[in-house]
């Protein structure tokens, strides 16, 4: 009989130690501490129950528990001594098949990763679908991760570890991610589009307009169409592919979702397209069981988001919001191609980009899955998070004009050097955003124009980003900023010059639909936890217009985004598709 949560919580000590035996490699204390946090009520609950026990655990029982694992294609491997889970996993990943070359190759980047950390390289290579990583994946994977510092790396096993152990707790309990395997599967398939001059190398990149992006649009259509049970599928004016479901009654309110199915050069494959694709998902279980909501549920896959291609961002929802600004039609892109031009060789009809703008009447919310694009959750080992609030944000240019001079030549005591101003503003700037919980300030780009190593910078060009949940704070936070560079500049005798370029308002998320998406969560048996977003989302031009409410997915790889890195785990994605039918759900009993 398979192993269930319900037969776990009824177990005793040695039932329950028997049945997990093997989850945590050589290291049964997890499982024996783990007994003590029953009853769980969820399978997510019993995983994070296990991650607590690891995260609670001293250093040195976390680092044995790291070095119980074997090397991969190590000596154990080769002498058939490894756990027949751990066999099972490197099958999988070819890596019991390994030819004399790729066996000595392996060898070195464990005697290099050993010599570096002090600790066995641990990698889940059954991979974030379960089905295993290639051998190329797993190499490239051993070579980057010798270049991590050693705090980070040894989080990274861990994390690791408990995917690995995930991934055995699926098997015991005879559980399929089935929901996150469709999510996963989709984002792989739109991968396969890419703008010309990228896809030959590899590299995902989609923008506005493109024949990759008018792919994307299409196959997102057709997914809608015929898989989901969507009742009317449309692609508008500006490019939206937009989705409808409709309620029992065609002319109850409207609960809008989605997000941005283009993607910024060189990106990854679930930023925007993750919270299309979510609610797609649970859409098609909604149609396969034939189920009508006292509310329809419009899916919108908004065109632009990243401004890629022309000098304009949020092109798709702002059309939504009635905001869509005219001049940027006459935007031209790289090649000298207008928006104009752009959007009629995709046969979208301009005119109509005004009949776009939604009743805010006819509709209840906008709520919005997306991959968090940060390390918060994976670092706190939770697989969900609550968006509290979308940063507002400030942007700078600025200069610092001293006086160029010979650094052989040039006292110390008699020098207005550009940049060593510059880096003690950059100081100053972290500093004071390290002040206040959720503000953060970026000095991104810091440039001497035409610097040579000889010569005391005269010149000194610099970026600065300042964003916070709430638009007090951030303004706060820039005038010190704005205040201490004038008085370093002063000081140094430079002088500066500094232009606001950007001004985007901070979108607190609505409180009511926030607590649903916490309800959501917490009846998965995965920990409520709160967090602000740093990056722009579609959901700040929808918030204009009606209340907005975002949930978060844990990223992979220290949570890395805009990057081919960007990754999410199937289990993950079946969470989010749970996480969002639970919201509908307890939304439809609200108003029947």
């Amino acid at each position: 009989m398979a192993l269930t949560v319900d037969l776990l919580n009824r177990a005793d000590e040695a039932q329950f130690s028997e049945g997990l035996r093997g989850t945590y490699e050589h290291s049964p204390w997890v499982v024996e501490r783990t007994y003590a946090a029953r009853p769980f009520v969820t399978l997510a609950a019993l995983k994070r129950a296990m991650v607590e026990v690891v995260r609670n655990a001293t250093a040195d029982e976390q680092l044995a528990l790291i070095r119980a694992h074997p090397q991969l294609a190590g000596r154990a491997m080769q002498a058939a001594t490894l756990t027949r889970e751990s066999t099972d996993e490197q099958s999988r990943a070819g890596l019991t098949q390994c030819t004399p070359d790729e066996l000595a190759r392996i060898a070195r980047l464990n005697a290099d990763y050993d010599a570096r950390f002090g600790f066995p390289f641990i990698l889940a290579v059954r991979g974030p679908r379960g089905l295993g990583l290639s051998k190329a994946e797993i190499f490239a994977t051993f070579a980057r991760r010798l270049g991590h510092l050693p705090h980070f790396e040894r989080a990274e096993a861990l994390r690791n570890i408990h995917r690995i152990a995930e991934i055995r707790l699926d098997e015991k309990l005879a559980f399929s991610p089935v929901l996150g395997d469709r999510v996963w599967d989709w984002a792989e398939q739109l991968a396969r589009h890419s703008d010309d001059g990228y896809g030959e190398r590899g590299e995902l990149t989609v923008t506005y307009l493109t024949n990759a992006h008018r792919a994307v649009a299409g196959q997102l259509a057709a997914w809608m169409r015929d898989e989901c049970g969507f009742d009317e599928v449309s692609i508008d004016a500006v490019g939206n592919v937009v989705a409808v479901y409709h309620g029992g009654d065609r002319d109850v309110p409207r609960l809008l979702t989605g997000s941005h199915y283009d993607t910024v050069r060189n990106g990854g494959k679930y930023d925007g397209r993750l919270g299309v694709l979510v609610p797609m998902a649970a859409v098609r279980e909604l149609a396969r069981a034939g189920r009508r909501l006292p509310f329809g549920i419009e899916v919108v896959g908004f065109a632009e988001e990243e401004g890629q291609r022309y000098r304009a961002t949020f092109l798709g929802s702002s059309a939504l919001t009635g905001r869509f600004d005219g001049r940027w039609l006459d935007q031209a892109d790289a090649n000298g191609i207008t928006m104009r031009d752009a959007m009629a060789r995709a046969q979208l009809r301009v005119d109509d980009i005004a009949q776009l703008r939604r009743d805010p009447a006819r509709y209840l919310a906008f709520i919005e899955v997306h991959i968090e694009q940060g390390p918060v959750l994976t670092e706190a080992d939770i697989p969900l998070g609550i968006v509290t609030s979308i940063n507002g944000s400030l942007r700078y240019a600025g200069e610092i004009v001293g006086m160029a001079s010979h650094a052989g030549t040039t006292p110390m005591n008699g020098r207005h050097d550009a940049a060593a101003a510059a880096a003690e503003a950059v100081l100053h700037v972290e500093k004071r955003a390290s002040q206040v919980p959720g503000v953060v300030g970026t000095v991104g780009m810091l440039d001497v124009p035409n610097g040579s190593i000889n010569v005391v910078p005269g010149r000194c060009r610099f970026s600065l980003d300042i964003r916070a949940p709430e638009d007090r704070a951030r303004d706060a936070c820039a005038v010190d900023v704005l205040d201490a560079m004038q008085r370093i500049c002063a000081r140094r005798g430079v002088h500066l010059s500094i232009q606001e370029t950007m001004r985007a308002s901070a979108a607190p998320c609505d409180d009511a639909w926030r607590a649903r998406w916490e309800r959501a969560v917490a009846a998965l048996g995965v920990p409520v936890h709160r967090l602000p977003s740093g990056a722009g989302h579609d959901a700040m031009k929808l918030h204009e217009v009606m209340p907005q409410a975002m949930l978060f997915v844990r990223g992979q790889n220290g949570g890395i985004s805009h990057n081919p890195l960007e990754s999410i785990t199937n289990d993950d994605a079946d969470l989010a598709v749970r996480a969002f039918a639970g919201l509908v759900d307890a939304l439809a009993a609200e108003r029947r």
